[in-house]
C-alpha cells in the first residue's frame, strides 16, 4: 500500500502544481472513488491540469462493478488536449457541476457529469461520471448522482476503505435521507424485499418495523462494526450500512445488501466436507501408526538381522506417510508445508532409527514449500529415504551427526537440499545405477511421480539436491 501511495505522489508531482496538502487531499478522497463509480453505475476519471495548462492529466479512471460496460474512455495515466475535453474545461472555470455528453463511437453517446473538486477557492481537479443514457434518463438516477456528488465532500476526510469497498453487482441498494426515510431503491433490493413479502420502499422509514420484527439472527463483526448478517425468513442477508454524518447528525444513509443464503449454504457444505476428510487423514493417520506398530512387533520376533532391518526400513517409510497424513488432519486445506512435514520427520520417525545415545542435530532452513497433498506424501517418503541413509551410511559408527534442510524458489519451481556432515559418498556411486531399494524408491518417485531432477554429491558429506517443477504442482 506504501508504494502505490508512493507512486501516486510521484505521478501528482510530475504531473501537476499542487501543494502537498492538495495532493494529499486528492489521495484521501480516492479512497472513494471505486464505491463512487458503483454507486453511480458510472465511469469515474479524475482530471488533472498539467503546469503548460494545455492539456489534462487522467489520473484515476475507475470502471463500475455493477454493470458490464466497452466504453473507450482514457485510461489512467493518459495525458488530453484541453480542446478535447470541453465540458471538464468549464468545471475548471465555472466551480460547478455541469452536465454534458460524450460521444465515444459514432452514434453512441455517453452521459457525463462534471464535478469540481476544491480546496478553498482553488479547483484542484475534476471528477467526471460518465455512464450509459438508459441510467442517466432514469427518474431516479438523479438521486445517486446527488449522493455521489454528498460523497466526494464527504471523501475529504479520512475514510476506513472497508466502508467504501466496491458494490458489486445483485447488491440491493437503499439510499435514506436525514430522517430515514427511504428515497431510492434499486432492482435488486426490491427483489430481497419482495422475497420476504414487502412491496412498497419508498417513503418508508428503516429499520423498517416489518422487517425488524422478521429478524431471527444478526451477527455484526466487532472489526467491522458498519457490517453485519442477519436472517430475514429463509434470506440470509449481508447488510453494510453508511452513515453520513455531519456534527453528529446524520446527513445522508447508504444500505447496502447481499444476498448471500447460497454462498452460506456452500461455506456449510464445504466445512462438512473439509471435516470429514480432516478425520479421514486422522483415522488413516492412526492405521498406519497401527500397521508400523505390528511392522515393528514382527521385527522383534524375527532372528534374521536382514528381515529385521527391512522391517525397520518399512516401518520408517510408513511411519513417514503417517507424518503427513497427522499434517492434513489438522489443516482444512489439501496443502503441504514441506519444511514442517521434514521436521515431523526428523522429530518422531529418525528416534526410531538411530540407538539411543545418538545424538542427532538438526538444522531446517529457507522460505516455507507447500505443496498439494497428492505430492506431500512421496515428498515425505524421499526425505525419509535421505535421512535413512545419512543414518546407515553417513554416521556408520558415529555416536553423533548433523541432517540440515534447506529450502529456496526459483522461477522454475522449489529446491529442496538434504544435506549430512556424515563419510560422504563412496567413489565408485553412481545415481542412475542405485544399488539399494532406497535410492531406487528415491530416483522412482522423483522422475516418474513427481517430475523432478534429483542429484547427490560430496560436500563435507553427502549433499542432495531435490528440484520440484510448480507447474506440476499444483497449476502454480
Amino acid at each position: 500500500m506504501k508504494n502505490h501511495h508512493g507512486t501516486d505522489t510521484a505521478l501528482y508531482r510530475q504531473h501537476t502544481d499542487l501543494t502537498a496538502m492538495q495532493i494529499e487531499l486528492l489521495k484521501r478522497m480516492s479512497t472513494c472513488f471505486a464505491f463512487i463509480a458503483d454507486l453511480a453505475h458510472a465511469h469515474l476519471l479524475l482530471y488533472l491540469k498539467q503546469p503548460d495548462g494545455e492539456n489534462y492529466f487522467v489520473m484515476k479512471h475507475h470502471k463500475p462493478h455493477t454493470f458490464f460496460s466497452q466504453f473507450e474512455l482514457p485510461k489512467a495515466g493518459s495525458v488530453i488536449p484541453v480542446l478535447e475535453e470541453p465540458v471538464v474545461s468549464m468545471v475548471f472555470e465555472k466551480g460547478k457541476m455541469i452536465h454534458g455528453r460524450r460521444e465515444w463511437r459514432l452514434g453512441n453517446i455517453l452521459d457525463m457529469y462534471a464535478l469540481p473538486i476544491k480546496d478553498g477557492a482553488d479547483i484542484i481537479g475534476v471528477v467526471t461520471l460518465e455512464t450509459s443514457q438508459g441510467y442517466a434518463t432514469s427518474s431516479s438516477y438523479y438521486q445517486l448522482l446527488d449522493m455521489a456528488e454528498l460523497l466526494l465532500q464527504y471523501a475529504k476526510r479520512q475514510q476506513d476503505p472497508e466502508l467504501f469497498s466496491p458494490i458489486f453487482a445483485g447488491t440491493g441498494i437503499i439510499l435514506a435521507d436525514k430522517n430515514n426515510r427511504i428515497t431510492y431503491t434499486n432492482m435488486s433490493a426490491t427483489r430481497i424485499y419482495r422475497a420476504l413479502g414487502i412491496y412498497h420502499l419508498m417513503g418508508c422509514r428503516l429499520p423498517d418495523r416489518e422487517l425488524s420484527s422478521m429478524l431471527h439472527r444478526e451477527i455484526i463483526d466487532s472489526s467491522r462494526p458498519f457490517e453485519k448478517e442477519i436472517q430475514v425468513g429463509d434470506l440470509i442477508l449481508l447488510q453494510r450500512d453508511i452513515k453520513l454524518e455531519e456534527a453528529g447528525a446524520m446527513q445522508r444513509r447508504i444500505l447496502l445488501l447481499s444476498d448471500v443464503t447460497e454462498v452460506r449454504k456452500k461455506e456449510r457444505e464445504i466445512k462438512i466436507k473439509t471435516a470429514v476428510i480432516q478425520e479421514i487423514h486422522h483415522r488413516v493417520k492412526n492405521n498406519l501408526q497401527t500397521i508400523a506398530s505390528l511392522l515393528r512387533l514382527q521385527g522383534r520376533r524375527s532372528k534374521s538381522p536382514e528381515v529385521k532391518a527391512a522391517l525397520q526400513e518399512s516401518t520408517n517409510r510408513i511411519l513417514s506417510m503417517a507424518v503427513v497424513h497427522e499434517f492434513l488432519s489438522q489443516h482444512d486445506k489439501e496443502e503441504i508445508n514441506v519444511n514442517e512435514v521434514t521436521k515431523g520427520i526428523i522429530d518422531r520417525v529418525v528416534p526410531n532409527m538411530v540407538d539411543s545415545d545418538f545424538v542427532l542435530s538438526s538444522k531446517i532452513e529457507g522460505p516455507e514449500v507447500i505443496l498439494p497433498s497428492q505430492n506431500a506424501s512421496n515428498i515425505a517418503v524421499i526425505i525419509n529415504e535421505l535421512i535413512l541413509n545419512s543414518i546407515e551410511h553417513g554416521f556408520k559408527e558415529r555416536n553423533h551427526g548433523t541432517i540440515g534442510f534447506r529450502s529456496s524458489i526459483s522461477e522454475d519451481g522449489y529446491v529442496i537440499e538434504l544435506y549430512d556432515d556424515g563419510a560422504g559418498l563412496p567413489d565408485d556411486f553412481n545415481i542412475d545405477q542405485p544399488k539399494s531399494l532406497g535410492l531406487q524408491i528415491i530416483t522412482t518417485l522423483v522422475r516418474e511421480d513427481i517430475g523432478g531432477t534429483f542429484e547427490m554429491k560430496n560436500d563435507h558429506g553427502t549433499h542432495c539436491v531435490l528440484r520440484i517443477p510448480k507447474v506440476d504442482l499444483g497449476g502454480e
